[in-house]
């Protein structure tokens, strides 16, 4: 059994490469991440085997963290703490660079990652459904994953302002990305989850008709 002192060290470390991976990328060193939390890099090997199991630590802490934080915003709090809550959004500041980084940097864990993304986002979604706070869908997995793909979107967005001069590198100031995301975004985006694009179904009814004309033999 682990001590409360190991459980802390790896916790440590774990926020410590969290933080370093969204500023620098997946190649930073063992040594820089123990040198952030304060450790030698022995110790980092001793709590976690592997740079690469490290990685697979931070997936899952960040994983987890949106999907209590999105869940509790969806079954536990008032639409009123939740908008109050982007006054103290910036904690989220470097799980926000880490998410950044492992979505637009491609490759095999990118995509691991976007498929846990899109899992968590169907399991919070569902918490939102029997809250009552959500409609449900007919594909759940594919409503995940259009919001999964709006936020890979909303974060290139983001890369490509900063290269423009239009706004902050998320990888060197995650909490000014954050706020300009977030002053762009949040208002026609909650208009859109409200109120819908369309006035009416036309548009949903001529696709479910189209679709089961393709599933007749």
């Amino acid at each position: 059994m682990r001590s409360a002192d190991d459980l802390t060290a790896r916790a440590r470390i774990r926020d410590a490469a969290v933080a370093r991976f969204g500023r620098d990328g997946f190649g930073a060193s063992v040594r820089a991440i123990a040198d952030d939390a304060g450790v030698s890099p022995a110790l980092v090997i001793h709590h976690f085997g592997s740079k690469a199991a490290l990685r697979d630590a931070c997936d899952e802490h960040v994983l987890r963290v949106l999907h209590d934080a999105k869940s509790a915003a969806l079954v536990d709090q008032s639409p009123a703490e939740v908008v109050a809550s982007i006054a103290t959004a910036e904690q989220y500041a470097p799980l926000f660079a880490y998410v950044q980084r492992s979505l637009t940097g491609g490759g095999a864990l990118a995509v691991r990652f976007v498929d846990d993304l899109v899992a968590e986002t169907v399991a919070y979604l569902e918490d939102g459904v029997r809250a009552g706070t959500v409609h449900a869908s007919r594909d759940p997995e594919g409503r995940a994953r259009l919001l999964v793909t709006l936020m890979i979107g909303m974060l290139v967005s983001a890369r490509i302002d900063a290269e423009a001069g239009r706004g902050p590198d998320p990888a060197e100031d995650a909490a000014a990305t954050m706020r300009a995301v977030y002053a762009r975004t949040m208002l026609p985006g909650l208009e859109l989850y409200t109120h819908g694009l369309f006035t009416d179904s036309a548009y949903l009814d001529a696709y479910l008709a189209y679709a089961d004309q393709q599933e007749e033999p």
